[in-house]
């Protein structure tokens, strides 16, 4: 677990690097995680107590070397600040300028390039604590023989594989799992933040077009409801017609019409 080390010459974030620069093979690394990252900010948009990094170096003590960083793809921290005080933005996530509160949460994409997504990075997750790590691994799966989607908890140091999808984690107060997006007029599968019943958080972009889709289903509903009201009308426009007719053929035949 993460813990102070007074004997460390502990350095500030301003002089450390903020990545590891490691170049992305995978368009998933990048818009995985950013998709996350905006769609959260349109849930917590009220919370300022959480902070969601896409591929920022997370200094830590917990290592060998507290100058390396772990750059996960994706990471979310609760009970800190989503900005630095003075409204300063981050270069990396250094634990010990955040009060020592680790990760809660960390995504890893898989890429072409095997990253140690499945034993090098967990280790040192689990050592971190970091108490949900999930893999995304929907090209390279059968390559590590995993699931193209995993999370796994923390559990006694320990990483066990959970069930379910969406899976609902407790402590966060969300959910993810996989689905279909239609994110600027292209369909793709991404992850997705949910509630605790299942239910899926739509972006603002599928917010509006829900709402369009509604409006354009009340036009159509109105429309038919127009177009009923009219057959309804002329229906009854023919049978005045056609009673009009057969009254007139009565008379014009000697009978009294008025007696009907």
């Amino acid at each position: 677990m993460v813990k102070s080390d007074s004997k460390l010459n502990l350095p500030s974030s301003d002089q450390l690097p903020c990545s590891d620069d490691a170049p992305v093979d995978n368009e998933n690394q990048n818009f995985i995680p950013n998709f996350l990252l905006f769609l959260l900010e349109f849930i917590w948009a009220d919370r300022q107590d959480w902070f969601f990094a896409v591929d920022m170096g997370v200094y830590h003590t917990t290592g060998i070397n507290h100058l390396v960083p772990v750059v996960p793809d994706g990471f979310l921290s609760l009970g800190t600040n989503r900005r630095k005080p003075g409204n300063v933005s981050r270069n990396s996530y250094v634990l010990w300028e955040e009060d020592y509160i680790q990760p809660i949460f960390v995504l890893e994409t898989v890429s072409q390039t095997p990253g140690g997504e499945y034993s090098s990075k967990m280790a040192i997750y689990a050592k971190l604590g970091v108490l949900y790590y999930v893999i995304y691994n929907p090209e390279y799966w059968k390559r590590h023989k995993h699931q193209p989607f995993e999370v796994y908890k923390l559990v006694d140091e320990q990483y066990q594989l959970q069930r379910g999808e969406p899976f609902w984690m407790a402590e966060i107060g969300l959910g993810i799992g996989r689905a279909t997006s239609w994110s600027g007029g292209l369909e793709r599968e991404v992850l997705y933040w949910y509630g605790n019943q299942g239910s899926r958080y739509f972006t603002p972009e599928e917010l509006a077009d829900q709402e369009h889709l509604r409006a354009e289903q009340e036009r159509l509903r109105a429309e038919q409801e127009r177009q009923k009201a009219n057959q309804e009308r002329s229906r009854a426009e023919n049978a005045e017609k056609q009673l009009a007719t057969l009254l007139a053929k009565l008379k014009a035949s000697g009978i009294d019409t008025e007696t009907f």
